[in-house]
């Protein structure tokens, strides 16, 4: 089943938070996001604002543009072929 640019993004967002070691909570003071919108964002219930997405980016350590890449690059990998 393809997966939705929300859960994709929530999955990635999951996989470089714990990458960085940090729990959601302190990526959002990173972020300067709430803790339970960067659980939302995790689980694909909610879609980050482009601001969110630059905040989260700086917060991890990573270009905006990168992460939406990853983002994509997982998109690929769950429906065999580009979006």
């Amino acid at each position: 089943m393809e997966k939705s640019i929300p859960v994709c993004f929530g999955r990635v967002l999951r996989k470089l938070r714990k990458d960085a070691q940090l729990t959601q909570e302190a990526l959002g003071m990173k972020a300067d996001l709430q803790r339970n919108y960067v659980s939302s964002i995790e689980l694909g219930e909610k879609q980050p604002s482009l601001t969110s997405i630059f905040k989260l980016g700086s917060a991890l350590n990573i270009k905006p543009g990168m992460l939406l890449d990853l983002v994509e690059k997982e998109l690929t990998n769950q429906s065999g072929g580009a979006f």
